[in-house]
């Protein structure tokens, strides 16, 4: 079976794109394992500490390189994505020796799903900076993005509350991330 690890790009435990991730389980239903990547320990970036990498930042690369494929769920902050989630990805993107510095990273080839939840860009510059990013880390990235635009209520309810038409394009993601992984 298929594995498939869920990076939430903000910290924020029940954030309107944890649950957009939420949703995207339950539609993988018994299709693939899914596993929720934990990096709240991984260190910010430091050439100083670089290698031997930490031991948080071994623990998110091994899940990466375990993973059949990543599916990022990020908001957007200023057009842009999340600082901890830009981390992250500087880690995951560095080589894994120290010569040659073309050794591959983890995320060279790695199959990636992009999705996010905001306001009115609907995440489009989060997804758009992320791709950039990815296809300069050698990512392979599925064509198909969901970009979700919330309805001004859920800023004070919290909660995600999908349309029917954003239900249906996160469950055609699903099934095209399903396939592009296998």
């Amino acid at each position: 079976m298929a594995k498939i690890l869920f990076i939430v790009g903000s910290l924020h435990k029940n954030g309107f794109n944890k649950q957009l991730a939420e949703e995207a389980k339950k539609l993988i239903g018994d299709r693939a394992e899914v596993e929720f990547l934990d990096y709240t320990n991984v260190p910010f970036f430091s050439q100083d500490d670089e290698y031997p990498a930490p031991d948080a930042v071994s623990a998110v690369r091994r899940e990466v390189v375990l993973a059949d494929g990543v599916w990022i769920f990020s908001p957007e902050y200023n057009y842009s994505y999340p600082g901890v989630l830009k981390n992250l990805l500087d880690w995951l993107s560095r080589p894994l020796e120290p010569f040659p510095a073309e050794s591959a990273s983890v995320l060279a080839g790695k199959k990636i799903a992009l999705s996010s939840v905001a306001g009115q860009s609907a995440g489009a510059g989060t997804r758009g900076k992320l791709t950039e990013l990815l296809g300069f880390g050698k990512a392979e990235l599925l064509d198909d993005q969901l970009g979700v635009t919330l309805a001004p209520e859920a800023w004070g309810t919290g909660e995600l509350g999908l349309s029917d038409e954003d239900r249906k394009k996160l469950s055609a993601q699903v099934d095209g991330f399903l396939e592009f992984i296998k």
